[in-house]
């Protein structure tokens, strides 16, 4: 079972917001890197098939595979840079409260991608999430 990492998208409030945002800001030329100061314990766990799931407005949505986790700098400017895949996979929106950091996800606990749902790939993101604030999926 693989283990991943969960972190808040902060600043967007969409996938595709997220996926603006780092081709104007970044470039698609440029790796995928999300930077944080702790460098996880578990990352050899990380690189082995595990994602970075994001939650956007209270519902993870995105997962990204996890290539790289590198730590950069020494003493107190160390800090971790996680290299993703470029590809960004949609996900089942499963709610998730907010919290500050990361935080691990065992691969049992990780929802599942919109394509290998089946026939819930075609239902709209927000009509989605909708769905799952009332209960009703």
């Amino acid at each position: 079972m693989s283990l991943n990492l969960v972190k808040l998208c902060v600043g967007c409030d969409t996938v595709e917001e997220l996926i603006d945002w780092w081709r104007s800001e970044i470039g698609e030329d440029q790796p995928w890197k999300m930077r944080t100061r702790q460098t996880p314990k578990r990352a050899a766990e990380l690189v082995e098939g595990g994602s970075l799931y994001r939650v956007y407005k209270g519902f993870i949505l995105s997962r990204q595979r996890i290539w790289a986790v590198d730590t950069v700098g020494e003493g107190q400017a160390a800090r971790c840079e996680v290299t993703l895949d470029p590809k960004v996979v949609l996900t089942m929106p499963t709610p998730r409260r907010a919290f500050q950091g990361w935080r691990y996800l065992e691969g049992k606990d990780a929802p599942p991608d919109l394509a290998a749902a089946g026939d819930e790939a075609e239902v709209p993101m927000e009509l989605a999430r909708t769905l799952r604030e009332i209960g009703a999926w």
